[in-house]
């Protein structure tokens, strides 16, 4: 089976994933990125089945598009870029507005995510409200929830909008308990839905979780992602700079010549920093979190610790922007808008982005 988009082959032959038949997620591009630390499976009681074999090859190129002008991309070849998360209550364009009149004039585009336990817009939807309160979104999209077609759908409509670009994620598991009743669909995982958005004309951005088992293949999953359309690649959390530092060295050894952007963890409190620290395959700077918790003011040693880790990050070469991550807060989304506005500021200010 090939993927074809736009007169475009896209693929490789699903069969030859040694994940196509055992994986949850039926990945043939795996591993996730939610592997855990002792190699099982995010949903599933077994070891991860990408861990003893070699990554499957993506044989024809797609071409990246080019980037949208005056976003992200563009933005980054005159300096260091900011990329905020969007939190915002669900189905509330309100809530997106005043989010966004917060975050959106200090950061060079918003990342609307996608979560496994609360639905919220449909994508293209939440891209228009973004774009209307005078935000630049990446959207991401993940293929647990929506069908081959549907996202074929979100893509064209995307583009058409007129988002600066799309984030591809194959999506977390959702686990037992969560949401029951509601299927999981996994027609795709994120490096044939790379290929899928990149034939639409879209900027493709991709993630990676360096410090995920298995930790040898990663790097090289990078080039095979770019080969898939990808233009650039977001980095999960890490317990360190120096981690970012040698996972780019290696993804450049392994043939990949994209940027990245490597993820901030701003938090201000016990929740905000907890929920960041749950997550399979992110790593967090555990002493460094405890201080921000033990501090006098924890908002304001939180905001100077993502400023820190911010400004040690964009020193690595390779690196040409952070994303300012998590709730920041647990005093409500406007609350952690605020927060990670001011890690922007404070980023911008010194210099670290244009």
């Amino acid at each position: 089976m090939t993927t074809t988009t736009a007169g475009t082959t896209a693929g490789t032959t699903a069969g030859t994933a040694p994940g196509d038949a055992a994986c949850p997620k039926r990945m043939v591009h795996g591993p996730c990125g939610g592997v855990r630390d002792d190699g099982r499976c995010e949903v599933a009681d077994h070891p991860c089945t990408f861990l003893y074999h070699p990554l499957p090859s993506w044989p024809v190129p797609v071409p990246a598009p080019a980037p949208r002008p005056g976003g992200l991309l563009d933005r980054a070849t005159r300096g260091a870029v900011v990329l905020t998360d969007l939190t915002v209550a669900p189905f509330d364009p309100a809530s997106v507005r005043a989010v966004v009149a917060e975050v959106g004039g200090v950061s060079d585009a918003v990342l609307v995510g996608e979560h496994q336990n609360r639905p919220d817009l449909p994508p293209v939807q939440m891209a228009a409200e973004v774009l209307a309160a005078g935000g630049r979104p990446w959207t991401t999209l993940a293929c647990r929830d929506r069908n081959r077609l549907v996202l074929e759908q979100e893509l064209v409509g995307l583009a058409l909008t007129g988002v600066d670009g799309v984030l591809c994620v194959t999506g977390d598991g959702r686990g037992p308990g969560v949401r029951p009743g509601v299927t999981q669909v996994f027609d795709l995982d994120g490096p044939r839905l790379t290929a899928l958005a990149a034939g639409t004309g879209l900027s493709v951005a991709v993630p990676e979780s360096p410090e995920a088992p298995p930790r040898d293949l990663r790097p090289a999953r990078v080039a095979r992602k770019q080969r898939a359309g990808a233009a650039l690649c977001v980095l999960n959390h890490v317990s360190g700079a120096d981690r970012v530092a040698t996972f780019v060295r290696a993804a450049r050894a392994a043939g990949a010549t994209l940027p990245f952007i490597a993820a901030v963890a701003v938090y201000s409190d016990e929740r905000s920093a907890r929920v960041l620290q749950a997550f399979p395959g992110l790593h967090l700077d555990g002493a460094a979190v405890q201080r921000v918790l033990d501090a006098p003011d924890p908002v304001e040693a939180g905001i100077a610790a993502a400023v820190a880790e911010a400004r040690a990050l964009l020193a690595v070469p390779g690196v040409i922007g952070v994303n300012l991550s998590g709730l920041a807060s647990d005093r409500g989304v406007l609350a952690g808008a605020r927060v990670k506005a001011e890690v922007a500021r404070r980023v911008r200010g010194a210099g670290g982005a244009a």
